[in-house]
């Protein structure tokens, strides 16, 4: 088939180069013309597709970066991948839009459109549909075939990939999820139907906040337990020995990525605004999650007083991480990038060292901490954000005068102190 993906980055570029590698020919349509000048030379900036296998699939001509919209036409599956942000707090769908309005024009009877984008329940029926009809004068479920089937992209993890996590397929009408599932089924191990459009969608932002609430549930538990003079990671492995009724998580300096610090407010928002219901556990989980990071940069604060005797102002502060989850460069949203700003505006000398990120993006260095003049030791303290396998963690607690590790990786200990 020829296979058309909308947006070329964490999720879409994924699914372009697997479909590419299953048999099919795949456009990779990607609006930003610097990023498919770099696909097109066979270099890959999403780490989870390394360059031979970009190199593989544009040197057997089964995959095609372009920027071009004339290159979608006669394509017989569309997958739409392109962001849904939030702007000034409130789901922005404008690029769904603009990718629905640029397929429209090329939509030919028979062919199939998926979105994969996250977003609140209605918004393939109600606003996808719509402007796909309206662009190519055809009927959707009769002339052709529209889905939904939620992507469960998690960035750096090498056990859980594409092809091997279970895919959820939804359509407008049976023939469409029909259709939709022959697709997947191509791309992915297993498929799972849903009974509607509705469904595939609230599954999505459900997913995302099941968890966001019980990060935000060990967040405030890790603040009481400090409070209580309690090891709150102690008090988590005893509770994990359960072998029913419990699922572990674990505090950190906040959420991150695209999808926990937004997918919930689409669910709330919407809820809201269509029914003038308030989702409280949602808006509660938002409020103790987003103030994570200031909770963090309080605690070095106070470190730092009792201590050192000294503030923040002028104090030399080493922050380990940048992205929002070892193993990767993706800082969207990172908590991480909100404390490093917070203890700036505050005054404080802050030294960013991620290995994963160059020096343009966020003023990482891109060589490992204890590299070059700097040593462990000529820093006040060290804030550990993102526990990236790089960091040589027993040098960190031989050399540093205070650690303060916000993700729970290392012993406890009289100079290092954990969230």
């Amino acid at each position: 088939m020829h296979v058309c993906v909308l947006g070329q980055g964490y999720v879409g570029l994924p699914l372009a180069v697997r479909a590419a590698e299953v048999g099919h020919t795949v456009t990779g349509y990607e609006p930003d013309r610097a990023r498919c000048a770099a696909l097109a030379a066979g270099s890959s900036y999403v780490e989870d597709i390394g360059d031979d296998r970009l190199q593989a699939v544009l040197g057997s001509d089964a995959y095609y970066a372009s920027s071009d919209p004339q290159d979608l036409k006669g394509f017989d599956v569309a997958v739409i991948t392109v962001p849904t942000p939030l702007t000034d707090r409130a789901p922005d769908l404008s690029c769904v839009r603009d990718a629905g309005r640029v397929l429209a024009e090329w939509i030919e009877p028979g062919a199939t459109v998926v979105l994969e984008s996250t977003t609140h329940p209605g918004t393939t029926r109600d606003v996808l549909v719509p402007l796909l009809e309206e662009g190519s004068g055809l009927v959707a479920g009769r002339d052709f075939h529209v889905g939904f089937s939620p992507e469960r992209i998690d960035p750096g993890n090498a056990d859980w990939r594409l092809e091997n996590t279970p895919k959820i397929v939804a359509g407008l009408t049976e023939g469409c999820l029909g259709r939709v599932k022959e697709f997947y089924d191509t791309v992915t191990d297993v498929t799972v139907p849903a009974s509607g459009l509705e469904e595939a969608e609230l599954a999505k932002v459900f997913e995302n906040t099941y968890r966001h609430v019980n990060i935000a549930l060990v967040n405030e538990l890790s603040r009481m337990a400090h409070t209580l003079g309690v090891d709150v990671w102690h008090t988590l492995e005893l509770a994990a020995t359960k072998p029913f009724g419990f699922t572990r998580f674990l505090p950190g300096p906040g959420v991150g990525g695209h999808c926990l610090p937004i997918d919930p407010v689409y669910l709330s928002h919407h809820v809201k605004a269509r029914h003038g219901q308030t989702f409280r556990l949602i808006e509660l989980a938002q409020d103790i999650n987003e103030s994570q990071p200031d909770y963090v940069v309080r605690r070095l604060q106070d470190a730092l007083s009792r201590r050192f005797r000294r503030s923040v102002h002028g104090a030399r502060v080493l922050a380990l991480g940048a992205a929002y989850k070892p193993g990767t460069s993706d800082a969207r949203q990172s908590p991480a990038v909100e404390v490093t700003d917070r203890l700036r505006a505050m005054g404080a000398d802050v030294t960013v060292v991620d290995p994963y990120l160059p020096v343009a993006d966020g003023g990482c260095r891109e060589i490992p901490f204890g590299a070059g003049t700097d040593t462990v030791g000529d820093f006040d303290a060290v804030v550990l954000l993102t526990p990236h396998g790089e960091f040589d963690l027993a040098r960190l607690a031989a050399e540093a005068a205070y650690v303060l590790d916000t993700r729970g990786v290392m012993a406890a200990a009289p100079h290092i102190e954990r969230l």
